[in-house]
């Protein structure tokens, strides 16, 4: 009985840290993979932004004949341009990503028939360029975000006819 009142348990330590950091690590891991997971679907809606505004921007420097106001003969290059960034033999930006998931479409102003598109019918052209991704989530399986989500973009361009 002696030897157990010398075992004073309130002011032992030993163990304290490894108890501490038993309570805390499920929450640092969450707030790790958390910050992981929100960086990757940041990084994602970065890459199909700047996707859609290559494409438009490629679009609107495509010639006038190419276009109506109701599409463009060109839609398989600006969905390609969009999709790889190249022309031909591009990969696609984002994992999964396909040309169908590229929208092309074109509208005319009709209030704008001066300058470079006074000899155009209907006015000037604009293009907008939209696009929808699966987002590929990097831990699914934790649950943050699930591979249901998607990122979506839009862009216009005025066509200039260059």
């Amino acid at each position: 009985m002696t030897r157990l009142r010398r075992l004073d348990f309130r002011s032992d330590e030993r163990g304290a840290a490894a108890a501490e950091m038993a309570l805390v690590l499920p929450l640092l891991l969450a707030i790790m993979f958390g910050g992981f997971e929100a960086g990757h679907f940041f990084y994602t809606e970065q890459k199909i932004i700047k996707a859609v505004r290559d494409g438009a921007r490629y679009a609107g420097r495509l010639p006038f004949d190419d276009y109506t106001c109701t599409g463009t003969t060109r839609s398989a290059d600006i969905q390609e341009i969009t999709r790889t960034g190249k022309l031909t033999g591009g990969t696609a930006l984002i994992d999964g990503w396909e040309n169908a998931d590229i929208t092309v479409t074109v509208t005319c102003d009709a209030g704008a028939t001066d300058g470079i598109f006074k000899d155009l019918a209907g006015g000037a052209r604009i293009v907008t360029v939209a696009a929808t991704a699966e987002y590929p989530s990097l831990f699914e399986t934790l649950g943050f975000i699930d591979s249901d989500s998607t990122v979506n973009a839009s862009a216009q361009s005025v066509v200039m006819g260059i």
